[in-house]
């Protein structure tokens, strides 16, 4: 019978476990420090804990760590991970420099359900959710990485002239509200000063759409949001983001809105440009009238091409006339351009094909 990951334990799991065995209470932060904070990879590395607790934990669980079995390396200096999970799927990471920071984009998912027209991942279709182990999993080999003696790690510090992990993202593959107690689990471990300690405002999660979980998600976590809006009218939407079929336009709005009412700042609307698609002036009038009244900041994502992709990347000057419009009218706006096209590491091209098995690629 194989044994639990114990990353996959909750905080409060972990403490319910040490209560359980009849530990004292405090054994239940010391795991969490030598499991997150100190990267603990075997129990008996564990020097501040009990030889009994030790022990007990040898018998119930094990520390399983992701493997890496895919390497791309692109010119920007990013790093696009596959990593092979205990059943054999691959999921795929991308380690950012951006200037004064490194940000890891994790997935969520193997897989995703949403079918977004644009995103090579929904080619895919779900297969699974990953565990909070395995969205953990993700942060610290980032983190390990990072603190190697890598070619690769070398050079990914010296173009984001900066030296460890300050940011993550949930934006890989998967629809992170989709998989909600995972990664509310993750971001919990995220935020704990006793684990990873970081920023509330260092950690993003994203969503197509899911309105009734972006209002829990509210009322639960204090992490940044950045919801996939990318058109103006549920006819485009609904044509292009099926999930807009379950939840419209004027409900995901209004969940929008209850989010920035917990006190948690802004939302991010990431609008991924399609050229003839949602580029238009008539486009960005429709999306000042939609975004009014909800606090907001604005990401521009010019499509990124992919092999079979029927959509096509916006003309530069429809990407400059549809960004002037929006700053003109008061509206904080960036155009995003993405890391990691040469390996297909970008926003919306995350994919795997094969089983790790099958796959059998080693990294290089």
């Amino acid at each position: 019978m194989s044994k639990e990951n114990l990353y996959n334990l909750s905080l409060d799991q972990l403490k319910n476990w040490v209560a359980a065995q009849g530990l004292k209470p405090y054994a239940a932060t010391q795991l969490v420090q030598w499991l997150y904070e100190k990267g603990a990879v075997d129990f008996d590395d564990m020097t501040n804990v009990s030889k009994q607790a030790r022990a007990l934990l040898s018998e119930s669980f094990a520390l399983t760590p992701l493997e890496e079995v895919q390497r791309f390396l692109s010119t920007d200096g990013s790093v696009k991970f596959g990593f092979k999970l205990a059943d054999g799927e691959i999921i795929e990471s991308v380690l950012m420099p951006i200037s004064g920071r490194v940000t890891l984009c994790v997935s969520s998912q193997v897989g995703c359900a949403m079918g977004c027209r644009f995103c090579k991942t929904a080619e895919m279709k779900l297969r699974r959710n990953l565990s909070q182990g395995e969205i953990l999993g993700q942060v610290m080999a980032a983190r390990s990485f990072l603190a190697s003696n890598d070619e690769a790690a070398v050079q990914l510090k010296e173009a984001a002239q900066y030296q460890r992990l300050s940011n993550i993202v949930f934006m890989g593959m998967g629809e992170p509200l989709h998989n909600f107690e995972a990664v509310v689990g993750a971001v919990d471990l995220l935020l704990d000063d006793r684990a990873f300690n970081f920023s509330r405002k260092k950690i993003t999660v994203s969503t197509s759409g899911l309105a009734p979980q972006i209002k829990e998600f509210g009322a639960r976590v204090p992490a940044k949001l950045a919801v996939s809006l990318n058109a103006t009218n549920d006819t485009v939407r609904t044509e292009i983001m099926p999930i807009n079929r379950r939840h419209d336009l004027k409900e995901l709005m209004a969940a929008c809105r209850t989010y920035a009412e917990y006190g948690h700042g802004v939302v991010t609307f990431e609008y991924v440009l399609l050229g003839g698609v949602n580029d238009s002036l008539v486009d960005a009038k429709e999306l000042v009238s939609l975004i009014a009244n909800t606090p907001c900041k604005l990401n521009l994502i010019p499509f990124n091409e992919y092999p079979e992709s029927t959509y096509r990347r916006p003309e530069p000057e429809s990407i400059r006339q549809f960004h002037k419009y929006l700053a003109e009218r008061g509206f904080q706006v960036n155009i995003r351009y993405s890391k990691g096209l040469d390996v297909l590491a970008a926003c919306g091209q995350l994919a795997t094909e094969a089983k790790a098995q099958q796959a059998n690629i080693n990294p290089s």
